[in-house]
């Protein structure tokens, strides 16, 4: 089988300090993409960049921070940064295909669907597909986290072997090594703890939004979804191809899952909850180890307002999320039985369509 690998490529690695597009990048990363072509991999690349690249040519000084400013200087960006791939790309014989994306284009799984089928073919016609978020239509702040989680989505819903996050750091840190020199990198790390996300920082240059803890956040996404990541630099001709090979400059996150379900990856990273559950210490035991259904008898309290076939949140004692889940009732039919045993859910409510307030085929732990 053909080794997929998504490849992402951050706004720090794309841009001079001072924002504007650095062409020589490009072209020094496709050239690194080609040769992995040429190892036997199929390629997708999920691209930031595009504010960076167009804020001066709209005539900003600095990044805008404004939406609609932070839209516009994208819509310029977008144009420049598409051009300038394709021009990288053609001198390997490649083609590339762009493809825009938002948050809202992922809660429909019909539309991700049919998205998903198109870079496939593209895929098979030798194209390099470049994704990026779309964000001349956000209707939010750009929340993609410099496109990390947006890597992390395509890469588990194309089940690609590899996720690789190209950075200007070399890896996961103990601490930030510009402050503190004695910091460690870590070489890997098989689970992410909360020790892990405690050394993680905020952004860490002016021209990107993401910083080590949207990577992290990427990398919990990815792992969960059974696919492999690495977080770390590419400034090498060859560089990519060790990343790809477990020899990179950085931080390799393992996991021992296998491939979500399509339908488990979009009730877990790209449904929008409309409610919460709180319960009790016997239905965490049950949904987390035991392999159970989530019963009304486990349901302490509620919150949101949702109807039966939403996607709601479940949260412990510890107001801490254990995953999220298809709720059976109207968030006012399970008002009026949360806390009863099941034998006195019939004759409260008469007739119900299914018992479990959560069947465990449609519940994901995200813990």
């Amino acid at each position: 089988m053909t080794t997929r690998v998504v490849v992402k490529i951050g706004s720090s690695s794309l841009t001079g300090p001072e924002g504007g597009l650095n062409r020589e990048a490009v072209a020094f990363f496709a050239s690194e993409i080609a040769a992995l072509r040429k190892d036997g991999c199929e390629v997708l690349l999920v691209t930031s960049g595009a504010v960076a690249a167009g804020f001066r040519g709209i005539g900003y000084s600095s990044r805008p921070r404004l939406l609609h400013e932070k839209q516009a200087a994208a819509a310029v960006g977008q144009v420049m940064l598409m051009q300038a791939y394709q021009e990288a790309f053609a001198q390997h014989g490649i083609p590339t295909a762009q493809i825009l994306l938002t948050r809202t284009d992922f809660c429909s799984r019909r539309a991700m669907n049919n998205a998903m089928m198109t870079v496939e073919e593209l895929l098979r016609q030798g194209a390099v597909p470049v994704f990026n978020e779309n964000d001349t239509v956000s209707v939010d702040e750009l929340k993609f986290g410099d496109n990390d989680t947006l890597s992390a989505l395509v890469a588990n819903l194309l089940k690609a072997s590899h996720l690789l996050v190209l950075t200007d750091m070399d890896g996961v840190y103990s601490g930030d090594p510009r402050k503190h020199p004695d910091a460690v990198r870590y070489q890997h790390i098989e689970e992410i703890t909360p020790e892990i996300y405690a050394i993680a920082g905020g952004a860490g240059s002016s021209v990107g939004t993401g910083g080590m803890r949207s990577k992290i956040d990427a990398a919990k996404i990815a792992t969960r979804g059974g696919v492999p990541v690495f977080v770390g630099r590419v400034t090498e001709p060859g560089d990519l191809s060790l990343a790809a090979a477990g020899t990179g400059k950085g931080t390799y996150f393992a996991t021992t899952l296998s491939s979500l379900p399509v339908k488990k990856q979009w009730l877990g990273f790209m449904s929008t909850p409309l409610g919460s559950l709180y319960v009790d210490d016997g239905a965490v035991e049950a949904l987390l180890h035991g392999g159970h259904s989530l019963l009304p008898v486990g349901v302490r309290r509620i919150e949101g307002s949702f109807h039966s076939g939403d996607v709601v949140e479940v949260l412990g004692p510890d107001a801490k999320l254990l995953g999220r889940g298809i709720v059976n009732y109207d968030d006012t039919q399970l008002r009026s039985i949360q806390g009863l045993p099941s034998r006195e859910i019939v004759p409260k409510l008469g007739e119900v369509h299914r018992l479990e307030v959560i069947h465990r085929d449609e519940w994901i732990t995200l813990r």
